[in-house]
This record gives structure tokens, sequence and C-alpha cells, in this order.
């Protein structure tokens, strides 16, 4: 539990910090800390920041804090900035409406998106990777407005637009005949490798981190499946060699098995979603060390929510075919060794919530330390930026989150959200 005076000099911080100086030094004093590197829980640690940056950590004292202004997490565990690699911040959570995204303007998703930044910070995720968006290049403007300090929200990694085949699982399906859907929302819709190439090329030159390639149909997208595969291997090596070029990899949405396989023998850096992965797919996973990123919280959302709400039969038989193969898949690539990062799909459900999905994990056969790992370090691995993100440690960022018990007892106390910090600043929580 929680108490009111530590409670009560961090919102006071939170309420009047300006921001800091590069050169003041701001000492978190934490009652218990996660080294998510070496695995233990360390008790009544000094954590050193500077310039945005940890540059000590190391057991508490009145000289580790000395002319350092402190914050007092003494009664709270704390653990590295949470990281999910499969958002989509720019747009709000799935309804029954198909059309709901031609039915915003830029302007009105330039403040959903900003919303939804700022919820996703405050519960804790201080790292994200967006891949995608159907108005392009939307998350792109959300990132750089976040990185400007315009608005509050977490490192955003983003895929500016979808690689889709023409009316494929990255497309607004769905629509009535004769329904235009404008240019915008159709950035990447690309067919053949000449075509994958030159519509990579043009996302990376409106500056997106990465490629996101739909590989399969999809859930939420009516009139695809997910166990098609929508490209070939060589359209999908296209993408990664073009975005290789540029120093980028590329993320595959992929649920079906022959899909899947696909794209790993095509280079991608990760798999988003793996519903009906096989045997064959959790194999060649591990041989060519592929990630894995699942997002096995969302299908109960969407039995539960898409029931109440009326979401057309077909997704809900399509969620039904794919959650708990999903989760059976999930245990799978546990047990094989895979490289597993955690990935929500946030926007499917309200954003905010997307430490739910912790518990699903452990339920899956994860331990605790494992699932904070695949938000924590792993996902800094699976983004290439392990000596900058991920952990509490000296030259890091300096990204924490505070949580009101011990996440290596009760994971779901991960949604308990106390106080987060930002590359050094406290960010004010609702």
């Amino acid at each position: 539990m929680s108490k009111p005076l530590p409670a009560l000099l961090f919102a006071l911080t939170c309420a009047l910090a300006a921001p800091v100086h590069a050169a003041e030094r701001t000492v978190v004093h934490a009652g218990h800390l996660l080294d998510v590197d070496s695995g233990r829980m360390l008790v009544d640690q000094a954590v050193s920041i500077e310039a945005g940056k940890v540059v000590a950590v190391q057991p508490w004292s009145a000289d580790a804090a000395k002319g350092a202004r402190v914050l007092d997490w003494t009664a709270w565990t704390v653990v590295p900035g949470l990281m999910d690699m499969h958002t989509h911040i720019s747009e709000e959570a799935e309804t029954a409406d198909i059309a709901a995204p031609l039915k915003i303007s830029p302007a009105q998703q330039a403040f959903i998106g900003a919303m939804n930044a700022r919820k996703t910070l405050q519960a804790g995720f201080t790292t994200v990777r967006d891949v995608g968006v159907y108005r392009g290049f939307a998350d792109i403007a959300l990132r750089d407005a976040i990185n400007a300090g315009e608005i509050p929200g977490p490192r955003m990694f983003v895929a500016g637009a979808y690689i889709t085949a023409p009316g494929g699982g990255g497309e607004i399906t769905g629509l009535p005949a004769g329904t235009v859907v404008p240019r915008e929302f159709r950035q990447g819709v690309s067919k053949g490798v000449d075509d994958v190439r030159r519509h990579v090329d043009r996302i990376l030159d409106h500056g997106a981190d990465l490629i996101k390639v739909i590989a399969t149909g999809a859930v939420l997208a009516n009139g695809t499946e997910p166990g098609k595969p929508e490209y070939t291997e060589a359209e999908i090596r296209a993408a990664v060699v073009e975005a290789a070029k540029r120093g980028k990899f590329v993320a595959a949405h992929a649920h079906g098995a022959e899909g899947i396989k696909r794209a790993i023998r095509a280079g991608v850096r990760s798999i988003e979603h793996g519903s009906l992965i096989d045997d064959e797919g959790i194999a060649l996973l591990k041989q060519h060390g592929t990630w894995l990123v699942a997002d096995i919280y969302d299908g109960d959302y969407i039995e539960e929510v898409g029931t109440r709400d009326h979401w057309s039969p077909e997704i809900l038989r399509k969620n039904e075919d794919t959650t708990l193969a999903q989760r059976e898949g999930f245990r799978k690539a546990v047990k094989a060794g895979v490289h597993l990062a955690f990935g929500t799909d946030a926007g499917v459900y309200p954003h905010g919530q997307n430490a739910r999905q912790f518990a699903y994990m452990v339920r899956w056969g994860m331990t605790p330390l494992q699932a904070i790992r695949s938000a924590t370090i792993d996902a800094a691995r699976l983004l290439g930026k392990e000596k900058e993100l991920g952990s509490i440690a000296p030259g890091k960022a300096a990204d924490l989150v505070a949580v009101g018990c011990d996440p290596l007892h009760d994971v779901d106390c991960l949604r308990q959200i106390r106080g987060v910090i930002k590359a050094g600043q406290p960010v004010a929580l609702e």
C-alpha cells in the first residue's frame, strides 16, 4: 500500500516542477528497485539522474543525495519505464462502425492522438512502437510533437503507413459499394515487388522509423481472412531489403501459419500477432532470431465489447478462431525460448490499459520476471536500443515507473501506477 506522505511529495513535485536544468541532479529514493538485467529486487536504492539520464544506481545514503533534488519513492517498487511494441496511438479504440476512421478530420485525429499519448504515458509506458495508422503519417506528426515537447507522451517509434495489398488487411474494408477512400488512407497500398519498394521508400522519406507489412488478412478487417497470405515472400523480402538500405527494419502483421513463415524467411524483424503459428513457424522464429509480438489480451476485449456493441459477425467469428490458438502458440513460443516482446495492439481496446496483458502472459507460460523483461530490456533489444533504454542503469534514459506492490509476486500490480518519470522528468498523473 502507498503511504500518504510520499504520494503528496510526488504530487507536489509534479505540480510545481518546471523542466529541470541540465546541470541539476535528481535522486529517486526507491524503496525497492527491480534490476531487470540481473532479475534481482534491490532494496533502498538511490537512482541519480542528470540531463535526462541515469548516472548512478547505488544503496541509499545521505551522501548519495547530497546537493540533489530528492523524490521520495520509498513506499513503492520501481521498475524501468514500460515499453509496448504494438500500439496505434493516433487512433480511437475499435468500434462497430467500420467507416469511423473516415469520419475523423485531421485536426480531430491530432487531438485524439495527443489524448491517447498522455494516457499511455500516465499508464507507465514511456516508450512505444506505433505500428501503423489508417491516415498515413499521422503517427509521425504525433511523434514529432512529443519529441518537441509540445505535448506529453511516450517516446515513439512509428511505421507511418501500412504496406498492404489492395483490399487487404491494412485497408479500410467492408464499406458500401462506390465509397471512395481518400488517398491519405492508402499511402502504402502496394501490389508487386516494384510497387512495394516504391512505397517503402516513400514512407521512409516521410520520416518513418520502421516499416509495417500486412502479410496476411486481419481479424478486424471485413473481407479478409487471418489465415490467408496477402503477400508473396518476394514482396515481403523487397520491403525488408529496401528498408535495410536505410538502416530500418520491417515488422510483419501475420496471423496465418504460411504468411508467418513467408515473413520470417523474408527477413522481417518481428512477427506481429502470430495467431495461427505452427510448430514449423516457431522453429523458424528460433532459427532466424525473429521476434514474436503477440497481443494475447485483446481477444477477450473483442469478444466482450464486440458482442455487447454488435460488431460484425465476421469479426467476432475470426476473433474466436484466433484467440485461443494465439495463446497456445504463445505458450509454445515461451517454452521454445523464442525472442518475445510485449505488444498489446492498443487501439483495439481503449488506450492506457496496456498493462492488463501482463497477467495474460503469466497465465500462458511466462514468469512475472519474463513478462516484465518483455516490456523493458527485451523490448529495447527488439528496437536495437538496449544501450539506451530498457533498464535502470548508468548511461540509459531515466525512465522509471513506481508501482504499489511487488510485481514479481503479482504482475498485475503493474496496473497500480504511483509515479512515472520519462527522460528524467516527472509525469503528472490524473
